[in-house]
C-alpha cells in the first residue's frame, strides 16, 4: 500500500476533534490553512504558536497586539489571520533571523514592553523523529514517504515541542519625516531612507530591471 501523501481538510479536522482540540482553534487551523492556501507543516506549527503565546500574553479583549517573527516561512501567515499583526499594519515586523519564533506584546508608550517569545524548542523534537528529520532538513527526510506522517505528528504534538519565555521587547521609535526626490531616479521617497541624495533603489539594492515597452 503506498503512502498517502496529502491531508484533505476533512482528515485534518478529524484528527484535532480527536485530539479535543477546541472549536475555536480549529476555525483558527481552518482560516490559516485557508489563506495559505495548502496546509504547510510550519504553518500548522504556527498555529499552535500563535495559540500559545495569545494564551500566556492573555491581552484584554479588543487591544491590540504587535508581533515580531523571527522567519519568514509560514509563520507569518499564522500572526496575520489570527492576531491581525501585518506589515501594512504596523503590527508585524518580520526579521530574516532564520529561528522558527515569535514575539508577541501589547501596545506600548515606552522604549521597551513586556512580551511573550514562543519557539520551537530544539531540546523537545527529538521525541518527534519524523518532525526532527523535517525540521533540521535532515536529507532521510523524504515528503513523499513522510509527508502525511509529519502532519500526523505535527497534529498530535500540539504544543508539546514549543517552548515560551518572557521577553522585553525594543519598541520601534516612530520619527518625524518628510517626502524627498531622490536625486538620481527623480522619485518621491521618505528623507531619511535617502544616503547622500539617493534612495535604496538606486544604491545597487534594485529588485527590478526596467524594459523597454
Amino acid at each position: 500500500m503506498q503512502p498517502r501523501l496529502t491531508h484533505t481538510w476533512d482528515d485534518i479536522e478529524t484528527r484535532l476533534k480527536s485530539k479535543g482540540t477546541s472549536p475555536e482553534l480549529i476555525e483558527h487551523f481552518r482560516r490559516c490553512i485557508d489563506f495559505h492556501t495548502y496546509a504547510a507543516p510550519g504553518l500548522l506549527v504556527g498555529v499552535y504558536m500563535v495559540d500559545y503565546a495569545l494564551e500566556l500574553l492573555n491581552p484584554p479583549k479588543g487591544e491590540k497586539i504587535y508581533a515580531v517573527c523571527e522567519t519568514m516561512k509560514c509563520l507569518p501567515d499564522a500572526l496575520q489571520v489570527i492576531a491581525h499583526c501585518t506589515i501594512g499594519n504596523h503590527r508585524l515586523r518580520v526579521l530574516p533571523i532564520g529561528k522558527f519564533a515569535l514575539t508577541m506584546n501589547g501596545p506600548a508608550d515606552s522604549p521597551y514592553v513586556n512580551g511573550i517569545r514562543v519557539f520551537v524548542d530544539g531540546d523537545k523534537i527529538e521525541q518527534y523523529p519524523t518532525f526532527a528529520l523535517w525540521f533540521t532538513k535532515d536529507p532521510l527526510f523524504d515528503p513523499r514517504e513522510r509527508g502525511a506522517a509529519l502532519i500526523d505528528e505535527i497534529l498530535d504534538a500540539g504544543r508539546a515541542f514549543i517552548s515560551a519565555e518572557r521577553v522585553r521587547v525594543k519598541v520601534p521609535q516612530k520619527w518625524p519625516w518628510k517626502s524627498a526626490i531622490c536625486s538620481i531616479c527623480g522619485e518621491m521617497v521618505p528623507d531619511h531612507l535617502l544616503v547622500d541624495g539617493a534612495c535604496s533603489d538606486c544604491r545597487s539594492q534594485s529588485y527590478y530591471e526596467k524594459i523597454a515597452y
